[in-house]
């Protein structure tokens, strides 16, 4: 146990740059007294004392906004970054290296007995208020964005955002980004998991002139393999103005 305790106090270290004591972690971390004290209130759930269990984790959401279940498996290095109001279910399993932050919901959606709720792989990371719901599994390195709502399995290394959660296309996303800074502004300060129409359609836009850089550039080519000059073409090809963009997203 002491040796969980102190890895739970390095993994604060490792992950958050405001930790700046090993006193401050133990006395000012929500996070860090969650995981503690579950890890006394899951043994005694093991051990068959599930009323005395139950009254353990109810003081630990009682002192730190964190509730999680005392039959809830939770691996090594775990680390849960604020905490307050993170829901985890009776049948959810969360393996080694993952992080949590504040607001997220490991829930179920049936009232059935058995495997309910979600299960994380190893270094899964889920963003602050998302909601992952029911018996599904995301594995190994998989992403969740904050506020997301996931109901389905994640790949393993993969991103899944949105309401409902979709799974990101990285190479689509790739190209709207290099294609966001080109015309003078960044993808980043429009989520792609927001419902808004038009960041949906400054999206649309995007990959609309990603694909037709892509046809340009295959008719110069073609051009040129013809034995046509094309050197005016390319250096005055893209004179697009981002102050343009920026004045219909404003």
């Amino acid at each position: 146990m002491f040796d969980r305790l102190r890895e739970n106090i390095r993994v604060v270290f490792d992950r958050d740059p405001a930790a700046r004591s090993t006193m401050e972690v133990i006395t000012c971390y929500p996070g860090f007294h969650a995981l503690t004290l579950h890890l006394l209130a899951h043994g005694l759930w093991r051990r068959n004392w599930k009323l005395l269990a139950r009254m353990v984790s109810h003081g630990a959401r009682f002192l730190t906004g964190i509730e999680i279940h005392p039959g809830a498996t939770i691996g090594r290095r775990v680390f849960i970054d604020h905490g307050m109001g993170i829901v985890i279910g009776e049948t959810a399993e969360i393996g080694d290296d993952c992080t949590l932050y504040h607001g997220v919901t490991l829930g179920g959606t049936s009232w059935n007995q058995g495997k309910r709720h979600p299960t994380l792989g190893k270094g899964v990371i889920i963003g602050a208020g998302a909601k992952i719901l029911g018996p599904i599994t995301l594995a190994d390195g998989a992403k969740v964005g904050s506020n997301a709502v996931v109901v389905k399995n994640v790949p393993a290394g993969a991103t899944a955002v949105g309401i409902p959660a979709r799974i990101l296309d990285p190479q689509t996303d790739q190209q709207r980004e290099q294609k966001a800074e080109q015309l003078g502004f960044s993808a980043y300060g429009v989520g792609a998991d927001m419902n808004d129409p038009m960041v949906k359609a400054i999206h649309g836009l995007l990959d609309h002139s990603v694909t037709t850089d892509q046809r340009l550039e295959m008719i110069l080519r073609r051009l040129e393999q013809l034995g046509v000059d094309c050197a005016e073409e390319r250096a005055t090809a893209d004179k697009f103005d981002p102050s343009y963009l920026n004045r219909i997203v404003d």
